[in-house]
């Protein structure tokens, strides 16, 4: 996983993994989920790959859009 620029902050997301139709979120709670673009959509899981690699609102955007919107916890 990549770690995210911005967890150092106060935000929940500390790591990712982009894949090609999905992307993993590390949480600062040590859980990790996968959204697909089957569980949330092509446009959010497209909104969440360029938040990640900017490094910003990953949180808040998963917090308003996607929630509940992940095919799996892996952890």
């Amino acid at each position: 996983m990549h770690p995210y620029k911005n967890a150092n902050r106060d935000t929940g997301v500390i790591a990712y993994e982009i894949g090609k139709d999905n992307i993993s979120i590390k949480f600062r709670d040590g859980s990790v989920y996968l959204y697909t673009i089957k569980s949330a959509g092509p446009a959010a899981i497209a909104e969440m790959k360029t938040l990640a690699k900017k490094g910003e609102g990953l949180t808040t955007f998963i917090n308003q859009h996607v929630r509940e919107g992940y095919q799996f916890k892996l952890r």
